[in-house]
């Protein structure tokens, strides 16, 4: 890089000698190219400037050459253009790229707000699926119990009948003894009336008015068991 900004400042001697010549065009051209070849190696302006005043030296150019001084200058000026123009052109590039990434930071801001947003809707909504799942748990829960409440019910109502249709048979069983009962009565007071219809009328009277109390009885016993089995 070094040997390249030594030819390059060798080609600037010889171009601003060229340029100062008397009677020569005075043409900017080779101050533009030297300038874009600066551009190419790196260089910035005081560089530039340094070989600028290392040809004036070279070409014992003074202020005391009218002229001169001031062609040198516009030269200088011409040859400075491509650097300035980078320059203009990197802070343009800088400005665009502040303003690229302030885009960015308020895209990536807009970003995280709207990430923001759907963690809280998946937070949401994941509350809201294991709510569901709970309740669907739930009821499921009361559904199974209210089958297991129905099965007792009818377990439960099977018996009372069971005990029911029990304790009918045990009272149907009670009245029939005791009807049964009842009627042997009749029929042992019957052999006695006949046995004593023979030598006693009086007794006779009596044993009949008892007999026919143990027919009502019989009879009130009858009553009741219909009654008990229409009832229940």
């Amino acid at each position: 890089m070094k040997r390249k900004i030594i030819a390059l400042s060798q080609r600037y001697v010889t171009a601003l000698r060229n340029h100062l010549k008397p009677g020569s065009r005075t043409t900017l051209q080779p101050a533009l190219r030297l300038g874009r070849q600066a551009v190419v190696f790196g260089l910035e302006t005081l560089e530039l400037a340094r070989i600028h005043e290392q040809a004036l030296v070279t070409l014992e150019v003074s202020g005391s050459k009218n002229g001169l001084i001031k062609r040198a200058e516009n030269f200088f000026i011409e040859a400075l253009n491509p650097i300035v123009e980078t320059h203009r052109a990197a802070r343009q590039n800088k400005i665009e790229l502040n303003q690229l990434n302030e885009t960015l930071n308020r895209r990536t801001r807009e970003l995280a707000a709207t990430n923001r947003h759907l963690q809280r809707g998946i937070v949401r909504r994941r509350s809201v699926e294991a709510a569901l799942k709970k309740s669907g748990v739930h009821y499921s829960k009361l559904l199974k119990d209210s089958l297991e409440l129905q099965e007792g019910l009818r377990q439960l109502t099977h018996r009372v009948l069971a005990a029911q249709e029990d304790e009918r048979k045990k009272i149907s069983r009670e009245l029939q003894d005791e009807i049964s009962q009842t009627l042997l009565g009749i029929n042992v007071r019957l052999l006695s009336l006949k046995q004593e219809a023979r030598v006693n009328t009086k007794g006779l009277k009596n044993e009949i008015a008892s007999t026919q109390r143990l027919v009502a009885k019989s009879a009130q016993s009858a009553r009741r068991v219909a009654r008990e089995f229409r009832n229940g």
